[in-house]
């Protein structure tokens, strides 16, 4: 009896400190994303300020203290470490770690290694995606591509801004940056063409991604439309 009455309350407080977790990342994902646009947009250019590692810093702790709180409370902890082993990875600071190390690093490969925890801000962020449907799978498939495109063409036009501003005569201000990304990813194309190495890996990544979302709206579209079309009937 003991057994039995207690396994539902365990089940229970692990359900609402996963829940805790999830909002504690997803708030710790959004202020990195900003602090890395202000960074990018209004940052020197050359090296990164204190203020952004220290930001960087304290949304790492955020990450790996959901890691290992949550690690701590699965069953199967060996099998949620291996699950969950790049989670882990990318929310190490490994900027700072460089820093404090004595590693100087320079301005580009810094945001190289400083995406990495941005890579784990969005992956916290996609939570929303289940906030936002319903158990209706098609709609949640769609919700989920269509936050995953603005969000990654929004990344794109930051690191896009990093390293062409300046080498790019056709990019001018994070506006044109963000107008480049917008019409690569709708498979359009732009007048700004990419000079960096950096640069022409987002140019394919771009379309690639955009390519992706036709099929899964046209998908959803006519899964509604026959749906509408039998509820009538």
């Amino acid at each position: 009896m003991y057994r039995k009455n207690k396994l539902p309350h365990s089940s229970e407080h692990n359900e609402g400190l996963r829940s805790a977790m999830e909002v504690l990342a997803v708030i710790a994902g959004i202020v990195l994303l900003v602090a890395l646009s202000w960074e990018i947009i209004g940052g020197s250019g050359t090296r990164f300020s204190a203020f952004y590692l220290n930001v960087q810093l304290a949304v790492c702790v955020v990450f790996l203290l959901d890691f290992f709180v949550l690690w701590s409370a699965a069953q199967r902890k060996m099998r949620y470490f291996g699950r969950n082993l790049l989670f882990l990875l990318i929310s190490i600071p490994w900027l700072n770690i460089l820093g404090w190390c004595g590693v100087s690093v320079t301005r580009d490969w810094g945001v190289v290694v400083g995406l990495l925890p941005v890579l784990r801000a969005f992956l916290a962020m996609v939570i929303i995606v289940r906030w936002l449907t319903s158990d209706n799978k098609m709609r949640r498939m769609l919700v989920a591509y269509v936050f995953t495109v603005v969000i990654f063409t929004y990344i794109s036009g930051l690191v896009f801004f990093e390293y062409e501003a300046g080498v790019n005569p056709k990019l001018h201000g994070f506006g044109n940056a963000l107008w480049w990304a917008w019409m690569n990813v709708t498979t359009v194309g732009a007048e700004i063409f990419p000079v960096t190495a950096i640069g022409k890996v987002f140019c394919i990544m771009l379309p690639s991604l955009g390519m992706m979302f036709f099929p899964i709206f046209t998908t959803y579209v006519l899964q509604e439309y026959t749906h509408k079309k039998e509820a009538d009937q």
